[in-house]
Formats: C-alpha cells, structure tokens, sequence
C-alpha cells in the first residue's frame, strides 16, 4: 500500500503537547488516506465485532466487517471461539450471510461445508480434480478475544495483546462491571465527514459550551479532566443529575485507539464504534447497555436518555460535517493544540503519526 504522496515527513514528526500542531488537513481530505488508513491503521488494530451473548451456544456465529474484510466468528464443538475470514476456499463464496446458529459452515455460492473449527469436511463433484485433499483446506483465521463481554478481532497481528491493550480500564471504573449489563439497543448514525473529525471532536470538551448546551449543564465544564494511558485516554466530570436525565454522580469517557468509545454514566453504558466508509463518510454506531431495562420507571429513564443522547449526537454532526467542510476548503492546513483541553486528541493524533512513521520506515 502506497504512503499517500500529501503525507509529509513534517506532517508525522511527534510533538510535546506544548508544542502540537493537528494533523494536517490532508490527512482528512485526500482521499489517498482512506485505503492507507483502513489497511494500516484499523487492519493492524482490535476491533469490537460483537457481545458475548451473542455467541453463547455451540453453532452460533455472527457476520461481520473488521476492517472493510468480511469476517465470521463462531463457537466450535469444543467450546472455542474462533474467527475466519467469512470466505470459502473454493471460489470466495460467504459461508453465512447473517447471524445465526448452525452445526457447519456451509458456503451459500456452491456448498462446500467446513466444521466450526474451519476445517473443510464436505464437497460436491471433486472426484476427478487431481491432487485435491480436503485435510488441506482450512478456513483462514483472525485473532479474537473477549473483555467485559465485548468480543473483539482483528484481520492481522495486533501490536499488542488485547489485554494491555485495555490494561487499567476495568479497575478504574470499579465496581461497576460493564459485562453485567443488558444490552438494549443499537443507533447508527452516517456521516459526512473523515472517521477522525468524529474521533478529534469527542476527544475533548472545549467545545460543549458552544455545540452542546444541554449537555454542558449536567457536566462540570471547570472539573472536567482528560488522562492518558499507552493505548487510550479518558475524560472525566461530575455530574449534575437535577436538570437532565442522568443521575448525579460520574461520568468516564474512554476512547480506545483507534475507534472505540466506552461512555459509562450511573447505570448505563453507551459504546461508539467509528467505522471509515470514504474519505469523508464515516458510520458511528451507538450501543446501549442499562442495569436494568425491565422496570417502568427504568423504561421511562431509558426512553429520556436515548432522546437526549441523539439530540447530542445531532448537534456533533452538524458541526463534524461543517468541520470537515473546512477541512476540504483548501484554506486550512493545521492548527494549535490547547495544552489545557486537547490533551486528548493530541494523545490520539499522536499515535495516528506513530502508525504512519511505522508504515514509511517499514517496522
């Protein structure tokens, strides 16, 4: 894959935050980056593909993207979960178009099975092809792990186990544990702009008091805090509950590089996976976890917190697609860094840069 020819060597240099500049705009507008970055960045990282309840019984399995690659996970016989790239051997056919459960992988183009483990087991009209063993074909696997009943992939090696990837998150939010929570609902949201406007702009809380009203009088804009770890950063507020839908208490905000969000607020759970489509398209989809979503009451609370969460959500696109406008506009090429409350995005562009750095010097 080709370094986009904008991408200069200026333009990945690391800086100390005191110092930082953005990324430079071409980085969000030449759409040379968008192949480059979905093979160099999101191919070579953990993606979150699915819930662990997803995948409790023997045959289950979901289809999914990682990385623009379809992919299929699958709980075998013996009580493993494994990933395969979601492609028979035979003519690239899928072996499942939608989730489910089954007791083989069964290529819907012409029929050849696979055990769950990925093992071809069965064809059709094969006897005379010479030197065909199907002891041979294997389906090609990917990298899988579970964290807090998330199940992620990933399509190549990962540069780190996704246990250190995740290291120090789970004791930070403590006692809360995020795999006891009911998954309630997924919203997906499209976008007209770069997977990193969308990623730059939840990074930091500058601007809530100019693009989110509401939001910025249940937060505390004067404690609110960014902190860094190897892989990820975190926000942190107080929360005011008295004028909004959530409880007074805390509110985390952690982003995990370099497409995931955990948003842990009392008693719920809200997860962002930023997925690149273009360019300058990207999809944002929300899970919502809750406590509890059996009561009344908790039915109600439920109803007010996805309003108002899509009502935030709003006011981020609009200004994420004028951003990107900007960024297109030929009048822009990068930008300061505020040291107080960008520590975030610098800690994500920074580890964007490193990965570019890797790529031209080929380690």
């Amino acid at each position: 894959m080709r370094v986009p020819a904008s991408l200069r060597p200026e333009d990945m240099a690391a800086l100390p935050l005191s110092e930082a500049k953005t990324l430079p705009a071409c980085a969000y507008a030449d759409p040379a980056f968008h192949a480059f970055e979905r093979q160099h960045v999101f191919a070579a990282s953990w993606q979150l593909l699915a819930r662990a309840g997803q995948l409790d019984k023997t045959g289950d399995h979901v289809v999914a993207e990682c990385a623009g690659r379809p992919v299929i996970l699958v709980r075998g016989n013996d009580g493993m979960l494994r990933g395969f790239f979601n492609v028979c051997k035979h003519r690239a056919g899928p072996l499942a178009l939608t989730d489910g459960n089954a007791r083989q992988l069964q290529c819907k183009y012409h029929g050849w099975s696979y055990t769950l483990e990925g093992q071809l087991r069965a064809v059709h009209e094969m006897q005379e092809a010479k030197d065909f063993d199907i002891a041979c074909i294997h389906l090609d696997p990917i990298s899988t792990g579970v964290w807090q009943g998330l199940i992620f992939a990933a399509v190549q090696q990962p540069p780190v186990p996704l246990e250190n990837l995740l290291a120090g998150i789970t004791e930070r939010f403590a006692p809360i544990e995020l795999g006891q929570m009911e998954f309630h609902s997924q919203v997906a949201y499209d976008l007209e702009c770069n997977w990193k406007v969308y990623v730059d702009n939840y990074l930091e809380g500058y601007h809530l008091p100019h693009v989110h009203p509401g939001l910025n009088r249940l937060l505390d804009y004067r404690s609110y805090s960014t902190h860094t770890a190897e892989w990820y950063s975190w926000q942190h507020s107080p929360l005011d509950g008295s004028p909004g839908p959530y409880a007074a208490g805390e509110a985390h905000y952690y982003f995990v590089f370099p497409n995931l969000m955990l948003n842990i607020l009392p008693g719920r759970l809200q997860i962002n996976r930023v997925l690149p489509v273009s360019q300058r398209q990207c999809r944002v989809l929300f899970d919502y976890y809750y406590a509890d979503i059996e009561s009344a009451a908790v039915r109600k609370m439920i109803e007010e917190d996805l309003r108002f969460s899509d009502e935030v959500q709003k006011e981020d696109i609009g200004i994420c697609e004028r951003v990107q406008q900007g960024l297109e506009s030929g009048s822009y090429t990068a930008g300061r860094l505020s040291p107080r409350r960008e520590a975030g995005v610098h800690h994500f562009q920074e580890l964007v840069r490193r990965r570019y750095r890797q790529v031209v010097s080929g380690k």
